[in-house]
């Protein structure tokens, strides 16, 4: 490294402008911070931060980091070799209007998608309000008792249904799985990826075919893949005979038509609310909807919004059996699925309130009734198609339809017989299917006289809806836009995002998100692209995702990366899969062995569980490091029978490990291979990478080191690189038969992947090693500046953190009852989001900075701490108690202003501690939440909030 060239001061002589707007240092500022922690140099700080032995020569070259205009120009040309024809293929995926007022309000609005998971709900109850609509959406649609708030898309959901019926089967001891065979056949290949892997065998067989054999649960598509309404209340009649549980995939819009799933007896619903005013983009994000009845609820999937109320007994929301169970079951958990698609859920769920019932029954009345015309043509033609059908057709290609819609500008569905199909949606126009049926051959007088026809049924009249839906009042209020506009920004108001101030979670990265990244995102280019559009209209996509996986590739060391998982947890179960695939084809298939260090993040043993791992936990050193000793003992005692090891470097407790290289020779040397988290990438990218480390396969959280925004609880993306002999495993097509896909779409959430192209074109190689860099000194200036009044519990060899840091509020709850809590909720009295609370070790927050924050938030920061500290001392002097101390009240709202007040400190020290706040004060929407309430009475339903709280 050179001595001479400073990597923080280097920055403002590059000619990109995006790392100077990216990093919030400046030159001033790293100058005050080395000074503070005592460091000659950045150079000097990597020095003395990453071990010698794993430290890279030189940056990975990504190429010359390029200005926000010209990143944008270039985006905006393979943008253009994108071919956007009208699509009419479905299978799950259909064009839809965003409303403007959601577009721009929502989707483009950084207040929105800058904010984190509402694990801090006092100060995230607009995006919970919002999720819960969307529960109750969901719930209202399908019938069901009980909704999570968003899985990831209707495929993977389809395979957590298959394991709910197998976990909530408690009669059924069957290991065998009925599957419709007109299921979509994205689905199809998920549950097949799934299945083996859990030991389930499919039976994949017609619906007439049910009664042959005995099932632990089933699963039906509703309408089904060609576009039939198929009988399912007598198959589930029949499988409840026979102690079989029954889940259905459905359609959100049909379901305004359709008769609910669960007025038919189903146990689960699921499918996509991406046609609720959700882009295709590619393949997503999208939210995936999951539905249970009530007795299944605690063995559900994924995050669920309950009711509880705060300290002044108001109604308040709160994350109830959220997947934070990880942490505690572990291996035991539900799911491995650790975020959701929250803001692509609530802009299903605004969808819903700006339309309400009446406005949904009209869309979906109108393409039924442009189904029906062109059913009616096809019949007057002699094409045979499905007799019943909500919005799609299968018929014959007759007269080369498919190529003359082809030359007219439509994509259709091709089956493999050759049969065509069309599928109908929101945005299909009188004169789409006039030009439809001019493909058909049909006069103008014969378009004419169809067009004009009345609107006839083909749903099968037991099967058309009664049930009234969406009768709660907020599905009622919103009708004009204005209305609508002012909802939003009084939900907005009520949470706390990156657009207020840090929010430094640990392990999470809250980082900038960068206009220039988000803009593309909104291009019709890649928004309004069907995933499996033909590969001749998608060549600007297949460009970016060449770009992006060698830019991957480069920064982490791997030989081949694949962009198809859509979540951090996906990431960890593909690369897993990757791992037992590869000894599988060597004929070692019988390895099962993981072994995880005990400071792992959650999903770790979650998602090795998947693979049915055995998971072999590996001690910790009284410094945080992987005990060495007990490594090598366990990897030996597992011999021929070690599969993997899962580790995550710089490891959970922030901290660059010196071992481990040894690690990874140990896990070589038993045959197994290493998997390494690439949850704290942020720390290594530019310095050392997974690949040079000696890992073999590792996720990367795009969401986290790669800049997508978080979302206020996803989208997600998690990539996976691996080595070149795990190369051949990584995820297939879900549209053929090779392969193991994890995710619907081959691409995952291909709309939102530009983003992080963007970022690295616009660092560049320099520009990611400075990031890193900015990181790791805002981190260790943190750790310094706050230890003298917490201990920082973890540090490595020459006493420096990683890019994250944790303090030890252990200590106060011995000396006076304050505890890691109370200090996390008062915090919000100061305008922060609190840090990562009690992980990875209980009674302690973890602070991660980013390289994002200038220093006069770094020193906001500080002195919010120190002003806690102190009213920490408070109670440990005895001047107060615990009980009546400012942290145990906290947060105050402005509820607090009014009334009598009788605590026994002022009212400004309860709301304004720092006079800095007087002007610039965030204020949170709730008292402290009673989250035993909310677990004792568990309600996830938007009844009118008078109604939730009878004491």
């Amino acid at each position: 490294m050179n001595a001479k060239a400073d990597l923080l001061s280097a920055v403002r002589k590059h000619n990109s402008q995006f790392s100077q707007r990216h990093i919030g240092l400046a030159d001033a500022d790293v100058q005050s911070m080395l000074q503070t922690i005592g460091c000659a140099s950045v150079d000097a700080l990597i020095e003395q931060t990453i071990p010698e032995s794993i430290r890279l020569a030189e940056a990975p070259d990504i190429g010359v980091g390029l200005s926000e205009v010209d990143a944008l120009d270039q985006l905006r040309t393979l943008a253009s070799h994108n071919k956007v024809l009208t699509s009419l293929i479905g299978q799950g995926y259909y064009n839809t209007h965003v409303p403007n007022v959601i577009a721009r309000n929502v989707l483009e609005n950084p207040g929105w998608y800058t904010a984190y998971t509402p694990y801090q709900p006092e100060i995230s109850q607009g995006r919970l309000e919002a999720l819960l609509n969307y529960q109750q959406m969901v719930m209202d649609l399908t019938g069901m008792s009980i909704a999570n708030a968003s899985l990831l898309d209707e495929a993977t959901a389809a395979a957590e249904a298959m394991m709910l019926c197998k976990r909530g089967n408690r009669k059924n001891k069957s290991s065998v799985f009925f599957v419709a065979d007109d299921v979509h056949p994205q689905t199809l290949a998920v549950l097949t990826t799934r299945a083996k892997t859990l030991g389930i065998t499919l039976a994949v067989q017609p619906l007439q075919a049910f009664d042959q054999h005995p099932y632990f649960g089933a699963l039906l598509q509703y309408p089904n893949t060609q576009g039939e309404v198929v009988d399912i209340a007598s198959l589930i009649s029949r499988a409840h005979e026979k102690d079989c549980l029954v889940a259905v995939g459905a359609d959100l819009l049909a379901l305004t038509l359709l008769e609910a799933p669960g007025e038919f007896g189903a146990d689960i619903v699921f499918g996509s609310a991406q046609r609720f005013g959700v882009p295709m983009g590619f393949g997503g994000p999208h939210a995936a909807f999951f539905a249970c009845r009530d007795d299944l609820k605690r063995q559900m999937p994924g995050r669920v919004i309950g009711v509880s109320k705060d300290t002044n007994n108001r109604p308040a929301l709160r994350m109830a059996m959220q997947t934070r169970e990880q942490h505690i079951r572990r291996e035991k958990a539900t799911s491995n699925i650790c975020t959701a698609q929250a803001l692509l859920a609530n802009m299903a769920g605004f969808y819903a309130v700006y339309h309400g019932p009446d406005g949904l029954q009209e869309i979906a009345r109108r393409v039924h009734r442009f189904t029906g015309i062109f059913a009616g043509a096809l019949a007057e033609q002699g094409i045979a198609c499905n007799s019943s059908y909500f919005d799609t057709l299968r018929f014959a290609n007759a007269q080369g339809f498919a190529e003359a819609l082809l030359a007219a500008g439509y994509n259709v569905r091709r089956y493999d017989n050759g049969d065509v199909g069309v599928s109908f949606d929101e945005t299909t126009t009188e004169q789409d299917v006039a030009t439809l049926l001019f493909a058909l051959g049909c006069s103008e007088q014969a378009v004419e006289a169809a067009l004009a026809a009345q609107p006839v049924s083909a749903i099968p009249q037991p099967y058309q809806r009664q049930t009234p839906f969406l009768q709660n009042e907020v599905f009622h209020n919103y009708r004009s836009e204005t209305q609508m506009l002012r909802y939003l920004k009084q939900l907005e108001n009520k949470d706390y995002s990156l657009t207020h101030g840090m929010i430094p979670l640990g392990s999470c990265t809250m980082k900038l998100n960068a206009t220039a990244e988000m803009i593309p995102v909104s291009w019709p280019e890649f928004a309004n692209m069907h995933p499996f559009a033909p590969q001749d209209q998608t060549l600007g996509y297949q460009q970016i995702f060449r770009d992006l996986t060698a830019q991957l590739a480069g920064v982490t060391g791997y030989d081949a990366v694949s962009l198809q998982p859509n979540s951090g947890a996906q990431g960890e179960y593909a690369g897993l899969l990757a791992i037992a695939r590869y000894h599988e084809a060597r004929g070692e298939g019988d390895r099962n062995i993981c072994l995880i260090p005990a400071s792992a993040h959650g999903t770790n043993p979650a998602s090795a569980a998947l693979l049915n791992m055995k998971i072999v936990v590996v001690k910790c050193d009284d410094s945080g490091n992987v005990d060495m000793t007990d490594f090598r003992a366990k990897a030996e005692k597992a011999g021929a029978q070690l599969a993997a090891c899962m580790i995550t470097y710089p490891s959970t407790h922030g901290v660059f490990e010196t071992q481990v290289r040894e690690l990874c020779n140990i896990v070589h040397e038993f045959g197994g291979q290493v998997y390494l988290d690439g949850a704290n990438m942020n720390a290594q990218v530019g310095f050392t990478s997974p690949g040079f480390i000696g890992a073999d396969v590792s996720h990367l959280n795009l969401h986290k080191t790669f800049a997508i925004p978080h979302g206020g609880g996803g989208p997600g993306m998690g990539p996976i690189g691996v080595k070149a002999h795990l190369a051949e495993f990584l995820p297939g097509d879900s549209q053929s038969s090779e392969g193991a896909p994890v995710s619907a779409a081959s691409f995952g959430s291909a709309s939102i992947l530009p983003i992080s192209w963007m970022y690295l074109r616009m660092l560049g190689s320099e520009g990611i090693r400075q990031s890193t860099a900015a990181a790791i000194l805002s981190a260790n200036y943190l750790a310094d500046a706050l230890a003298d009044d917490f201990e920082v519990l973890y540090r490595g060899e020459h006493g420096r953190v990683a890019h994250e840091c944790i303090i030890d509020l252990r200590p106060f709850k011995a000396s006076c009852g304050i505890s890691e809590e109370d200090v996390a909720k008062r915090l919000m009295d100061y305008g922060f989001h609190a840090p990562t609370m009690s992980f990875p070790v209980p009674g302690t927050l973890m602070i991660e900075p980013t390289e994002s924050e200038d220093l006069a938030e770094l020193n906001r920061f500080v002195a919010a701490m120190k002003s806690i500290r102190k009213e920490i001392a408070d109670v440990e002097s005895g001047l107060l108690s615990a009980e009546a101390s400012p942290l145990r009240h906290a947060p105050h709202t402005t509820l607090d202003l009014t009334g009598a007040w009788n605590r026994a400190y002022s009212r400004e020290q309860g709301v304004f501690p720092l006079p800095s706040l007087v002007a610039n004060k965030f204020w949170p929407a709730m008292n402290r939440i009673d989250n035993v309430y909310g677990d004792r009475n568990l309600i996830c339903s938007c009844v009118p909030l008078s109604e939730y709280l009878s004491d």
